[in-house]
Formats: C-alpha cells, structure tokens, sequence
C-alpha cells in the first residue's frame, strides 16, 4: 500500500483513498493528496467547476469528488488514474460537443482522460460544465 506526503493511502494508480463526505472539506483533501502535476489540475478543474456553478454541491463519493446540484443529482467527477485524470460528465451525450471518451456500455455517460502534456482547454472544460449543471445529474 503507497502512501502520499500527507500520509494519504493511494489506490490503484495513484488515486487518493478519501473517506466518504460532504462538502468542500473532502474535496480539497482529495484534490490535496493527488500526486504530482494531477494535484495542480485538480485545483484547476475545482475552480472551473466553482466559477462556473457557484452554488455547486461538492462531495466525496467512492474515493472521487463529485459536483452537483442540491436535489439534483451529480453532473461530473474526476477519478485520477496511472498517467491521466479521467472527468466523467454523467449526462455527457446531451453535451455539445459530446465529450470524446465513451463506451458502448457507458450509456449518456462521456469523458475527457486529460494526460500531463496536454494543455486543458478551460473555456471548453467551462461551457461542459455549465452545460452539465442544467440537466437533471446522476443519482446514485
């Protein structure tokens, strides 16, 4: 079992073991213990989601932050992986333009594997997630 410098567990491919809240608290203690380049990324995309979605509902689900709305549902999370952050837009088939990552399997569900060479497209990243937040979110 790996452990970050905070003495964070780090799951399979380096995603940060967070215990299961709600509100911002966990969500800066997941983005925290993210390794390396993916911690700057991840305050990156928490800010977009905060600007974009000022009254967003933040938790920490399955060792992942999870934005949505109160009522709701969640409309987008990010899971960090070996050699990229995975952001999963639940609702991403009704998004224009439709994020690129998706399965057969993964029905409206779609996503964006950023790597650390690429160069995050924030007006993109801020049009989904507005886009995202209109529409009734995920409810587990």
């Amino acid at each position: 079992m790996q452990k970050n410098e905070q003495g964070v567990v780090l799951l399979s491919g380096g995603n940060p073991q967070i215990a299961k809240g709600d509100g911002d608290e966990p969500v800066q203690a997941y983005i925290a213990a993210m390794p390396g380049w993916k911690s700057a990324l991840g305050k990156r995309l928490d800010e977009i989601i905060t600007r974009s979605v000022p009254d967003v509902r933040k938790a920490v689900r399955w060792n992942s932050p999870f934005y949505g709305s109160e009522g709701g549902g969640w409309f987008v999370t990010f899971h960090v992986l070996t050699r990229y952050v995975k952001v999963t837009f639940f609702d991403g088939t009704s998004l224009q333009p439709i994020p690129p990552g998706g399965t057969p399997k993964s029905k409206e569900a779609r996503w964006i594997d950023i790597y650390e060479a690429d160069e995050l497209d924030e007006s993109q990243m801020t049009g989904w997630v507005k886009q995202a937040s209109a529409l009734p979110g995920w409810v587990p």
